[in-house]
């Protein structure tokens, strides 16, 4: 019998703006031109979703040799490369970008800092889309760090024009601290004007912190893909709570219960809320009796849609 009183819900928890506005994009596009749209990689990394837009008329593809001739192509939340961008525009596909517009800051900036004669030391995970897309703005002098034992190893050409990027949903505590370290080796390092861990990243890992020495146990739902979403549930754990990840509601045990008076449940940048309300219903039938807000940064970043998705009133 699972003896759960609370649960406490951290605030900001899921959508950011920009899974928002991706999302946004391909329901609009699938509006305006009908099915099938094809969608390259997953929009965001949650299974709910990119179901929910599979049986709306997306079609979910990695190479662009799966997207027929004339169709209409967007490019997930996460960015492509260069290489990529070109390839679809020398394809003549009709193209929306849904890349966030956090990321694009991140490639724009990369790209003017190049023509300064910069090379760039990333901290990232290594395969992550972001990651690819960001290191893909050029075509060589981008060194990826994924931690602070990998700054000893990297040996850039030059250190005189030396900058420091990241990717946008990473541990916020991890990353300073391999950028303090690549500091500590590479003393002229150019830091972004602003940090380029998004402020979705920051308020939920913020939340986490408030919220982690006031419960026993920490729900994060989130798919087990996203980035955002893994580092939640580490920060939890790192903070002494027990914490685990589900997808949806059906991945709750009984057993993780037992005992457990309060429990935290926040969801990560690209979870919706419907799988937030689905883990709460769960949870009460389990036991628990009320459900409490926590008090927290209300978001309110809104990002425009590219052109040429207006729907005709």
């Amino acid at each position: 019998m699972s003896t759960t009183q609370e649960i406490l819900l951290a605030e900001p928890r899921g959508f950011c703006a920009g899974v928002d506005r991706a999302i946004e994009i391909v329901e609009r596009a699938l509006q305006k031109f009908g099915r099938p749209i094809y969608v390259r990689h997953e929009i965001v990394h949650n299974t709910y979703v990119v179901n929910d837009l599979k049986a709306k008329g997306a079609i979910f593809i990695e190479e662009l040799d799966d997207v027929p001739p004339g169709a209409t192509l967007v490019f997930s939340a996460h960015g492509v490369s260069l290489a990529i961008q070109q390839e679809a525009q020398r394809r003549g596909f009709q193209i929306f970008d849904a890349t966030c517009p956090l990321v694009s800051k991140v490639h724009v900036e990369v790209a003017k800092l190049h023509k300064e004669g910069f090379e760039f030391i990333m901290i990232g995970h290594k395969g992550h889309p972001e990651v690819e897309g960001t290191m893909g703005q050029l075509e060589s002098g981008i060194h990826l760090v994924e931690d602070v034992a990998d700054v000893a190893r990297i040996q850039p050409r030059q250190t005189e024009k030396l900058a420091l990027v990241t990717q946008t949903t990473l541990s916020v505590d991890d990353a300073a601290d391999i950028a303090a370290a690549v500091r500590a080796r590479f003393p002229n390092v150019q830091a972004p004007k602003q940090q380029d861990i998004c402020y979705a990243t920051q308020n939920r890992q913020d939340a986490i912190k408030i919220l982690s020495p006031q419960v026993d146990i920490m729900i994060v739902v989130g798919s087990p893909t996203s980035s955002n979403s893994n580092r939640l549930a580490e920060l939890a754990r790192k903070l002494g709570v027990t914490s685990y990840m589900v997808d949806n509601a059906d991945e709750l045990q009984t057993a993780w219960f037992e005992g457990k008076s309060r429990v935290g449940l926040t969801a990560g940048a690209s979870a919706p809320e419907i799988l937030v309300r689905q883990v709460i219903d769960r949870i009460r039938a389990l036991g628990a009796v009320s459900v409490r807000k926590m008090d927290g940064i209300e978001e309110t970043v809104k990002f425009p849609l590219p052109k040429g998705l207006k729907i005709d009133a």
